[in-house]
């Protein structure tokens, strides 16, 4: 079975889930290099669509991800990856997850507090 990158421009969704608590900590994006990448280091990988370039989630903050296991849905066009997450948080925002706001009473809530100082890890 091969991964359908045909969709997207080539690239898949990839949801990355704490493996011990179930969280869902982000979701990138990956095209197959990327993929590749991911599969030979152990750490999750991305495509950024911004910067139009991978990026080895941590390579800045240390923050990184280790995959520990990696599914897909049925039609083999988005992945799952959980993982071991190191460092304090997974969003450049300083959380520790990238969902970190909630809908409440017509507004969106921040439900948590800051894992770690953004602007000491990444600057101004």
């Amino acid at each position: 079975m091969q991964l359908d990158f045909s969709k997207l421009d080539g690239l898949l969704p990839a949801v990355i889930q704490d493996a011990s608590s179930g969280r869902v900590l982000m979701v990138g994006f990956m095209n197959e290099e990327a993929f590749r990448k991911t599969l030979e280091s152990g750490c999750a990988v991305f495509y950024s669509r911004s910067r139009n370039k991978l990026w080895l989630k941590g390579e800045t903050s240390g923050h990184k991800l280790m995959v520990k296991e990696i599914a897909t849905d049925c039609d083999s066009d988005a992945v799952l990856l959980k993982v071991d997450a190191i460092g304090p948080g997974v969003c450049h925002e300083g959380y520790q997850s990238c969902f970190f706001r909630k809908y409440d009473e017509g507004e969106w809530k921040t439900n948590e507090p800051r894992a770690y100082d953004p602007a000491a890890v990444y600057g101004n």
